[in-house]
């Protein structure tokens, strides 16, 4: 069978194969009676490489599973992508907060701290050992 060309192209912009998909049709399961039980409308996808799998048996039409099974597919990819570039971008803004310069207040609270703990640090006396 055709795969749509508009799922061909999300596929193109996620820079993934549509041949890295394997497509089963299996036997529905559940409530519709004997048709749904004899024919194989289910549609089952799964992308090899993240090993995401969809399942679809939302329609006694095999074409209308079809589709909707690879516009999750799609889905599923589109998101996986989206989480990866949102935890990279995450990363990126952790290690810009991390290495840039203090304000000048937040210096001055720094140092101010720091002859705080001074103070109390000066009032300790010597440490004597027995003589």
């Amino acid at each position: 069978m055709q795969i749509p060309t508009q799922i061909e192209e999300r596929f193109r912009a996620l820079g993934l194969n549509v041949q890295e998909v394997e497509e089963r049709f299996v036997r529905g399961t559940g409530p519709g009676g004997q048709k749904i039980n004899k024919t194989s409308s289910t549609v089952w996808l799964r992308h090899g490489p993240s090993r995401i799998e969809v399942k679809c048996q939302a329609g006694r039409s095999q074409l209308a599973n079809r589709e909707t099974a690879w516009n999750e597919l799609c889905g599923k990819l589109e998101g996986q992508q989206d989480q990866k570039k949102q935890a990279a971008k995450q990363d990126r803004e952790k290690q810009r907060r991390r290495v840039r310069q203090k304000s000048p207040r937040q210096k001055a609270r720094m140092v101010d701290g720091k002859k705080h703990r001074a103070k109390h640090k000066a009032k300790r006396g010597r440490v004597r050992g027995e003589d």
